[in-house]
């Protein structure tokens, strides 16, 4: 069986190397590298989400919230959120445009 090269992650236990089998090792393995890529394709498909989590990290760090779960209520509760979204990607859609056309110059 494969020992870790690095250490668990912050806050998380120690690694037991004797807990799964090899077999449910390379199991687990497996679903761990099936999950991410079927994340990456969700948020490749949705870039909505890519543009709503820079628009509230971008508010939190420059507003600075006291209470984090209060601001995020309102942030993502905003009757004009959709709309916002649907402009920042028209808007993320046509630099693209633009930079591919300024390439091919």
């Amino acid at each position: 069986m494969a020992v870790p090269n690095h250490n668990p992650p912050r806050g998380m236990e120690g690694y037991d190397l004797g807990a799964l089998s090899a077999e449910q090792q390379e199991k687990l393995n497996q679903f761990k590298i099936q999950t991410r890529l079927g994340n990456e394709k969700f948020l490749r498909d949705h870039p909505e989400v890519d543009v709503l989590l820079a628009g509230f990290l971008g508010d939190v760090l420059t507003q600075r919230p006291e209470n984090i779960r209060d601001f995020a209520a309102d942030y993502f509760t905003k009757p004009h959120l959709k709309d916002s979204v649907q402009s920042q990607l028209k808007q993320r859609e046509n630099a693209l445009r633009e930079a591919k056309f300024n390439r091919k110059l």
